[in-house]
């Protein structure tokens, strides 16, 4: 799950991890209010969604305009640029070409910048450790300073056995090139945010950009999070934060079946059972010439209740040309699989191909409901043959 940038400085704040004052606002008038509230001279007004590259994006409406972090200094200016956001598409590298309508903004006050770094902290599956991550490259596409200089990014890999120390902070300190003051207030920040990231179960916490104050401070001038969704039962005042606003519907509404889908840019839909099974039927889709249109894995003890209503999410998605349904009845039983194909398709008429490959409990069973349905299904003996076969409709049908 993830969760605003004013959200994410609100939790880290409440660890110790040093942020600048700040408010959230609706409207031009709370904008106001806030900038009042914090005393100038100087505000920073910043769209919230949950999108990278704010700053250098721009409104649909203005493509030569400024982007989604703009720099105030009165508070009429900051009325009036929130006017200009709120209700407005903000377009970034990663929203895409759709972009994103602003719905709400983050005032904060203007912070005297010495120098931008990076931090970061993540899991690490290779060495199954939280690894904390900073460069001297901050405020910069941290992906792209990992492709073109990797030697610039620092990496320390914390023990569980003994949790975060002081000297952990302090070689990642002498590694960006703080001194004096500067090293024990990062120390300090990152001890903040390692407890932050560990009571709180969170899956990612980047500080982009970190940055060091004229007065030596150390402070975080933006902040994300990311949560692990499994633990979120433990934290209802972090699940609490969701803005479903910024997620997709269909992956909302999945999640509400418990099923776990991933929308994806191809015109093959996909409905399998188990992770590693939907990994293996996109790829054979791409091998086949074609692309998934998701990721959807009913799981292993699925109903028919559950099966139809991850059909009517798939056909939901008008990109959507053809389905793929991929079954190894293990604990889940193809009968089931297949009433629930059948109640669905007729519950929303269906009018893309469609093929079935369905092995293991059940398996004539399913085949048998499928094959007296009187719905155009094409069964298939194995996945490569499913694979051809909804390819191959699915250009014959364009």
């Amino acid at each position: 799950m993830n969760i605003h940038e004013y959200q994410a400085k609100g939790l880290l704040a409440k660890f110790g991890v040093a942020t600048p004052r700040g408010g959230v606002a609706f409207t031009p008038e709370e904008a106001e209010h806030v900038a009042r509230d914090l005393g100038g001279p100087v505000w920073v007004v910043k769209s919230q969604i949950h999108a990278g590259g704010r700053g250098a994006g721009h409104f649909r409406d203005d493509p030569e305009g400024a982007g989604g972090v703009r720099l105030c200094q009165s508070r009429d200016e900051v009325k009036d640029n929130a006017r200009k956001m709120l209700g407005h598409v903000l377009v970034t590298k990663q929203t895409g070409a759709a972009g994103k309508e602003v719905k709400r903004l983050f005032i904060e006050e203007g912070v005297d910048i010495a120098r931008e770094l990076y931090l970061g902290m993540l899991i690490d599956r290779a060495t199954s450790r939280i690894t904390i991550m900073a460069s001297r490259e901050g405020g910069m596409d941290i992906e792209e300073v990992a492709a073109k200089t990797p030697e610039k990014i620092l990496k320390v890999a914390i023990d569980p056995a003994i949790g975060f120390m002081p000297y952990h902070g302090r070689e990642i300190a002498f590694g960006l090139g703080l001194e004096g003051k500067q090293v024990g207030a990062c120390v300090k920040f990152i001890g903040a945010m390692y407890r932050a990231f560990t009571e709180l179960d969170a899956s990612i916490v980047e500080i982009n950009p970190l940055v060091v104050t004229g007065d030596g401070q150390v402070i975080a001038l933006d902040a994300k999070m990311n949560f692990d969704d499994n633990a979120l039962f433990r934290h209802k005042d972090v699940a609490e934060l969701r803005d479903e606003d910024e997620e997709d519907p269909m992956e909302l509404e999945a999640a509400r079946h418990e099923l776990s889908y991933i929308k994806l840019d191809g015109s093959i839909g996909c409905m399998v059972n188990g992770a590693g099974l939907a990994m293996a039927t996109m790829d054979i889709i791409k091998l086949c010439g074609s692309a998934p249109a998701n990721f959807l894995d009913v799981g292993g003890g699925a109903t028919k209740e559950r099966v139809t209503a991850a059909f009517k999410i798939i056909l939901s998605d008008p990109n959507v040309k053809g389905i793929l349904v991929n079954i190894f009845g293990g604990i889940m039983r193809c009968d089931v699989i297949a009433e629930g194909v059948v109640a669905a398709a007729r519950e929303v008429s269906l009018h893309v191909p469609l093929v079935v490959r369905l092995e293991g409990t059940n398996v004539d069973l399913g085949r048998n409901i499928l094959a007296e349905s009187g719905l155009p299904i094409v069964s298939a003996d194995d996945l490569g043959d499913a694979a051809e076969k909804v390819v191959k409709a699915v250009e014959e049908a364009a």
